[in-house]
């Protein structure tokens, strides 16, 4: 279930605390409501106190496309979010099911699929990473944090060699 290099929000659970911010950013910007539950990202408990945000993964081979026996999921070729085509999904809950990540949502209102759009419309950028106030959430992928983090651990190692001569 790789990324096709496409950004998605990403989670750093030793930053998260469960505020829940980015779900009441989400579904503020979304629906107009303080709403977690409208939300399109979900803040999960991983005992005993880990805490991380989860949401659309971009999966290269989106299981939640394949799986819509409607073809109301498509991928968008600008930025790979999954779009949802409102009219022809009937909130039937195969992508939902289809999902490994738990990341999609059911509109109790409109019985429409909902997926993380990366706040497109807004200019900047995902409103949970945003207004994340412990700055846990980050656009990116996971190869550019790999990456991050192989030049910090270098950078340690050359600071501790430094320092032991």
């Amino acid at each position: 279930m790789a990324t096709q290099g496409y950004q998605h929000v990403i989670c750093d659970p030793a930053k998260c605390v469960g505020c829940r911010m980015c779900e009441y950013a989400c579904s503020a910007t979304k629906t107009g409501t303080f709403d977690p539950s409208l939300s399109r990202i979900r803040v999960v408990r991983i005992e005993p106190v880990t805490m991380t945000a989860i949401t659309c993964r971009l999966c290269a081979d989106a299981p939640c496309i394949t799986a819509c026996p409607r073809d109301a999921l498509t991928r968008s070729q600008k930025n790979g979010v999954i779009l949802v085509d409102e009219d022809k999904c009937d909130g039937c809950g195969w992508c939902i099911e289809a999902c490994d990540f738990g990341a999609i949502v059911l509109n109790p209102e409109t019985r429409n699929a909902e997926i993380c759009n990366l706040c497109e419309d807004q200019s900047d950028g995902p409103q949970c990473v945003a207004f994340c106030p412990k700055d846990a959430l980050v656009l990116s992928t996971p190869e550019v944090l790999r990456q991050q983090a192989r030049r910090e651990v270098v950078a340690r190692l050359f600071e501790e060699l430094l320092a032991d001569e």
